[in-house]
């Protein structure tokens, strides 16, 4: 028998369409991370063993985002970073396009969409300012102690188009992050019978381990955010919010890190 939707979870307009049998939803689910996140929790994970294994702690050593890769060609640097942006955002289309076959609303049954702006807009901004105070305090907290490598949000060259890229790419961590980790994973998780909690609890594991580059804080920091999120989706039937929470924290984050490093003695820097 299908499993209905929550009934905390508002349903979508969008007429009924037909879902995949479970072993093609499984297929489906495994096929989407490994050309997304799935991978990049692999990639960490390889990473952070890396991390260990070198000569000196953790914070000794950096986790670098958002760097230049064409130094000194600042046209063709730009290049590359929208061309970036813009592949890392294909698995977002391809979620789209694989929803349509439940019927029309693609992103929209995931609560992605312009239907409910300002409350969006209006949650979205309380829910950065509470995990970004905290996330910041945890950061230093495990940096200091050496569980966290350093990590620096950005090292692109002084050049007009740099704060446009890292707004985009903050942008583009969220819409990624926010519709397969949150909506799309709990959808289907969901779909394939797993309950709530457990569903929940697997789409943050992921999260955190993506982020496990950073350290064993940007591990746990992350996992607590995934968890925060999952439950506020339960309780919304919407990404927007999280989308939006999730673009000014990173936001803050990057443009924050490209003013103040070097400036402040409490930031760390490489």
């Amino acid at each position: 028998m299908r499993a209905q939707a929550p009934d905390n979870i508002p349903p979508s307009p969008a007429p009924p369409g037909e879902v995949p049998r479970p072993a093609v939803l499984r297929t489906e689910l495994l096929l989407v991370l490994a050309l997304s996140l799935g991978a990049s929790a692999v990639s960490s994970v390889i990473s952070f063993v890396g991390a260990l294994t070198r000569p000196g702690g953790l914070s000794d050593q950096a986790a670098q985002l958002n760097s230049s890769q064409a130094p000194g060609r600042p046209w063709l640097d730009l290049a590359w970073q929208l061309f970036g942006i813009a592949t890392a955002l294909v698995p977002v289309a391809l979620v789209a396009h694989l929803l349509t076959r439940e019927g029309a609303g693609g992103l929209r049954r995931l609560g992605f969409d312009r239907r409910r702006p300002g409350f969006d807009l209006g949650l979205g901004a309380a829910v950065a300012a509470a995990i970004g105070a905290c996330g910041i305090g945890l950061y230093l907290a495990a940096q200091a102690s050496g569980f966290n490598l350093t990590v620096e949000p950005e090292s692109l060259p002084e050049v007009w188009w740099k704060y446009p890229v890292l707004v985009l790419s903050a942008v583009q961590n969220a819409v990624l992050e926010e519709v397969i980790v949150v909506g799309y994973v709990l959808r289907r998780l969901h779909q394939l019978g797993w309950g709530p909690w457990g569903a929940v609890a697997a789409s943050a594991v992921l999260r955190g381990s993506y982020h496990l580059y950073q350290g064993i804080g940007g591990f746990v920091g992350n996992l607590a955010m995934g968890l925060i999120f999952g439950l506020l989706y339960r309780r919304w039937g919407r990404v927007g919010p999280l989308v939006v929470a999730h673009a000014l924290i990173d936001i803050v984050a990057f443009i924050g890190y490209a003013l103040l490093a070097g400036k402040v003695d409490w930031l760390p820097t490489p």
